[in-house]
């Protein structure tokens, strides 16, 4: 927080609390969606943001709060039935919102379980698999990552996978390592997906991390950015699964993690401008109170210019977010449409956290006043789950009929 002797009242006169919700999006939810979002807001205000710095700094996940995480209930948000809460796509976007206004590593912890692991196996899995695992996973009992990068395939995902799975009766075998799996030092269920060496196709497998033989996980270490996320290497080697771990519900081809990413994809984008939203609000509260010349810097014409520049930005965004978060909704979201939302969000984060922090001087660059942990944190995101160039490549497809892909 602000030191006493940095800061100052600007003046006795009331002034406006900062505030992203320019265009008034939260007037659009029922009231039962509203309060669970003032629910998620008031947990992260309270819970996360007095200890998110330290944890930040250190590197290290703030285990601590798991237990009352549990309570929110929000873990397989937007999942209807097995013991999860349902709710709309909106509910579930805002929630992720809301999150990340606070704390982007934190919506990622959450984005990872719910909205790639638990919802690989309630797109991929079978009935029997949904019964089994899906209801732990909402109690938060067993915590689940996503394992689909590895150490020398990101963007070639599609096509190159090295991580092979070979059947051996009702056993697979699976070979290979996994890199950027965010919960994976610690989580307690992977979802794997590994190419068949007999068909060539990508199939998912559910790995228990903690009992199956061959499974190891190394945590990553010297990140700038999301360090409060527990990224993992993992090694897979001569790791035995059995069939009843492999999903089936699905294509058993690599339209089933495209499937899944196509959902959380446009997520990220609600995730990033939840962070804009963060930076704006920390940076507008800092102009309001900061002094320089006799009078607060939020009063000088420059400033009051980057500010605008920061919500007009917000604003765009929140206006794609909630239109393609309908488009969902009527189950008419394409992949191009997903694309165009995370490459458009993320490239105008960074220049909405880059203002935040050039508004706020020598101290943007101190954890203490939050903007720098947006600032780093969104590095990140612009290029997790597909970079920017990727995604203009599958909404250049889309719209030239031609594909660009090597």
């Amino acid at each position: 927080m602000a030191t006493a002797t940095a800061l100052k009242p600007a003046a006795s006169k009331q002034l406006p609390p900062p505030n992203a919700d320019f265009f008034q999006f939260a007037d659009m939810l029922s009231d039962e969606e509203r309060a669970v979002v003032k629910k998620v807001r008031d947990y992260m205000e309270t819970k996360v943001a007095p200890i998110i710095n330290k944890h930040w700094v250190e590197d290290s996940f703030p285990f601590e709060l798991l237990p009352s995480y549990k309570e929110l209930n929000i873990a397989g948000l937007g999942i209807n039935g097995y013991g999860c809460p349902g709710g709309s796509p909106v509910l579930f976007a805002l929630v992720a919102l809301e999150i990340a206004r606070t704390d982007v590593s934190f919506c990622t912890f959450h984005g990872v379980h719910t909205g790639l692991a638990m919802n690989s196996i309630y797109l991929a899995g079978t009935e029997e698999q949904k019964q089994k695992w899906l209801p732990p996973m909402a109690r938060m009992e067993k915590v689940g990552c996503f394992a689909l990068t590895e150490p020398l395939v990101g963007s070639g995902t599609g096509a190159g996978l090295t991580t092979t799975a070979k059947r051996e009766g009702d056993t697979w075998i699976l070979n290979g390592q996994k890199r950027w799996i965010g919960n994976a030092p610690w989580c307690d269920i992977s979802i794997v997906w590994a190419r068949d060496v007999a068909d060539d196709q990508v199939k998912g497998f559910i790995v228990e991390n903690k009992t199956t033989p061959g499974f190891s996980v190394e945590k990553m270490q010297n990140k700038i950015a999301l360090k409060v996320v527990q990224n993992g290497q993992i090694t897979l080697t001569d790791c035995r699964v059995s069939d009843a771990n492999r999903l089936q519900g699905g294509k058993g081809t690599f339209r089933d993690p495209a499937l899944v990413l196509r959902g959380t994809r446009h997520g990220v984008g609600w995730e990033i401008t939840g962070a804009q939203m963060g930076a704006y609000e920390n940076a507008l509260k800092y102009a309001q109170e900061r002094l320089q010349f006799g009078k607060p810097i939020g009063s000088f014409q420059l400033v009051q210019d980057l500010l605008a520049k920061m919500l007009a930005n917000i604003v765009a965004c929140q206006c794609m977010l909630f239109r393609s978060v309908q488009l969902e909704a009527e189950g008419k979201l394409t992949d191009a449409q997903a694309a165009i939302v995370k490459a458009f969000c993320t490239s105008k984060a960074r220049e909405t956290v880059a203002w935040a922090r050039e508004l706020m001087g020598g101290n943007g660059i101190l954890v203490d006043y939050n903007v720098a942990r947006f600032f780093a944190d969104a590095e990140a995101i612009y290029s997790y789950e597909g970079t920017y160039q990727m995604q203009n490549l599958i909404v250049g497809k889309a719209i030239t009929g031609f594909s660009a892909f090597v």
